[in-house]
């Protein structure tokens, strides 16, 4: 199984969804960098279950520890092993599942690879497994900004239909974003999103959405041509986050109703010297490498797989059932995938910084 991601910066995560325990093994951060358990809980506060009541009811404090790697508040260099308890484990309320797929859940196709599978929540394939992303993604952002000012924010942008207008990417913050538990910055939207979220609810169904990314201050040469490319990684990365559908930097797909004369970015004089891009319609990366511009990606969400509402399907064995899913579950997913969306985003950037230092180690005879 692929549990790992990253090439210098590498997270390693496991355990199940009702497992004794979630974390990861980070390998790969450099020594001497400052890091306490109070630098990740804050992220993993944002995404633990419980905390409103159009989340799943499942109560996780998600609390972490840090268990090696670090010394007096200080990395090694050594590899950093986290560890959260599973405390609200029902596996009872899975007992129904053991033989009968979850429609367009994980269950089936674990089932085909593996020839078994978690008998509950969906082992590694619950959005349980991304609050050891989430801790990992901390641990990567605290890294980075000992060197760089890079800021990552996420929002809903869109829940079902209602779409939310874009703030200012150059001044929105994870403050502005959370002043709403839906997590969309715009109050008028956010109280739409909300009125869709309770009513699939009280349907038994559930919804997706989109959540919007903006990052800043990432300076100008990060990202691997050709297969390592910025996007790419940003890519296989958000792709990887459970319930994702579709990726887009910048215009993304909109970008295919404009001319080249609509979509390029010409360049103008910088403050101090140099160029920059006077636009950013591609979204902060030009040839896979960054260009010193705001980030701008969109990831889809669909809607929760796991819904109350009876469905007709069948067992493991051929069986015509109706299926009616049992246990806790997200109506939708979107507010708390806004830190799984910014962690994954941080892992891509700690990789890309590692890599670049690489480039930037004096050559013979090279121009400094």
């Amino acid at each position: 199984m692929s549990s790992t991601f990253g090439t210098l910066f590498r997270v390693t995560t496991f355990g199940e969804s009702h497992g004794r325990a979630i974390g990861c093994i980070i390998d790969g951060c450099p020594a001497r960098i400052p890091l306490t358990e109070t630098d990740i809980q804050p992220q993993l506060d944002r995404r633990r279950p419980g905390s409103w009541a159009l989340t799943t009811p499942r109560k996780e404090s998600d609390t972490v520890t840090i268990l090696s790697g670090t010394d007096r508040g200080l990395t090694l260099g050594t590899p950093i092993g986290l560890t959260i308890p599973n405390a609200d484990t029902k596996p009872l309320d899975y007992s129904a599942m053991e033989a009968v797929p979850r429609p367009s859940h994980a269950d089936f196709t674990y089932a085909e690879k593996y020839g078994l599978r978690a008998r509950s929540g969906g082992g590694r394939a619950s959005a349980r497994e991304t609050a050891a992303r989430v801790a990992a993604g901390a641990v990567a952002e605290k890294m980075i900004r000992t060197f760089h000012p890079v800021e990552i924010v996420a929002w809903v942008e869109s829940i079902g239909a209602n779409v939310a207008p874009r703030p200012d990417l150059a001044t929105i913050t994870r403050a502005d974003v959370d002043k709403i538990p839906v997590r969309c910055p715009d109050a008028a939207t956010a109280n739409k999103m909300i009125a869709a979220i309770a009513e699939a609810k009280q349907a038994g169904d559930s919804v997706g959405g989109v959540i919007a990314c903006a990052v800043r201050g990432v300076p100008a040469g990060w990202g691997e041509p050709v297969f390592e490319k910025l996007t790419a990684e940003l890519a296989h990365a958000m792709m990887s986050i459970p319930a994702t559908r579709g990726f887009e930097i910048g215009e993304g797909f909109g970008a295919t109703l404009m001319r080249g004369s609509q979509h390029n970015d010409p360049f103008t004089a910088k403050d101090g010297g140099g160029i920059r891009p006077a636009t950013n319609h591609c979204g902060g990366i030009q040839g896979g490498i960054s260009n010193g511009e705001i980030i701008f990606f969109r990831v889809a969400f669909k809607p929760v797989s796991t819904i109350s509402l009876p469905q007709p399907t069948a067992a493991f064995d051929g069986t015509p059932i109706v299926f009616e899913a049992q246990g806790r579950h997200d109506p939708s997913v979107l507010p708390r995938a806004v830190p799984v969306v910014e962690a994954m985003t941080a892992l891509v950037l700690a990789d890309a910084f590692l890599q670049q230092q690489v480039q930037l180690i004096p050559r013979p005879g090279a121009t400094p």
